[in-house]
């Protein structure tokens, strides 16, 4: 394949562009390579407990400037979803704030009480108490929807594989007893389209960079998009 013949780049970040939070050699100035070409780039990340904002600083750190409207992370697209289908809706989120900054910027109402939950929006916590779970579990008995931010069982840290929102997703559907109503992260079509609208262009037009299988190369396999897999991360040979 040459990459004459792509003009977008929608591309991995946990495992393909850093790992933990180091940056995997190479990938600086590869996609400083591709910007000088006047490629188009997109850079997703299953990860909902941050917002984009925290994720250019993040880049920044590592030398990499990435604009955060090419940043598309499972937050910014959860907080979309909610806007556009379910406009009005109060939502209480298991996580962090980043996923909270994203909701409110996208005016998600915020429900100040679990009870009052319209969806129950799950991301990876990785303070995660009793107390938080149990304010969660109580929402989805008192009538919220469950959205997850991503399913992914693991994720590459710093010292090796960590456990991912697939955890706490068990932890509420085996308690609470209601299964999880949409999964927003990759595979996800959900993801492929928001990508593909960042760069306006069409799916044979772009191809998917990413160091998992079963969630960036099927992505772009059920988007039709083509696709390139790095040993970097997930997939290590």
């Amino acid at each position: 394949m040459s990459l004459e013949t792509v003009d977008g780049f929608i591309i991995d970040l946990d495992g393909t562009v850093y790992r933990g939070a180091q940056a995997i050699p190479g990938a600086k100035e590869s996609i400083a390579l591709l910007r000088s070409q006047g490629k188009r780039m997109v850079f997703l990340s299953n990860r909902g407990n941050i917002s984009r904002a925290m994720c250019h600083q993040k880049l920044l750190s590592m030398g990499i400037d990435v604009p955060a409207e090419e940043i598309l992370l499972t937050s910014t697209v959860t907080a979309r979803y909610l806007q556009q289908h379910h406009s009005g809706s109060q939502a209480w989120v298991l996580g962090p704030d980043g996923l909270r900054d994203e909701l409110v910027l996208a005016g998600i109402g915020l429900a100040e009480r679990p009870e009052n939950a319209d969806w129950l929006v799950i991301t990876l916590h990785e303070e995660l108490t009793y107390a938080e779970l149990n304010q969660a579990f109580r929402a989805v008995r008192n009538g919220a929807r469950i959205i997850a931010t991503n399913d992914d069982k693991s994720f590459p840290g710093d010292d090796g594989e960590c456990i991912d929102v697939g955890g706490m997703i068990a932890a509420i559907v085996a308690t609470a007893g209601q299964e999880v109503e949409v999964v927003i992260g990759k595979p996800s079509g959900l993801m492929a389209e928001a990508a593909l609208q960042v760069l306006g262009l069409p799916p044979q037009q772009c191809l998917v960079i990413g160091d998992s299988l079963g969630s960036d190369i099927q992505l772009g396999r059920r988007a039709g998009i083509r696709t390139a897999l790095v040993l970097s991360g997930s997939a290590t040979g």
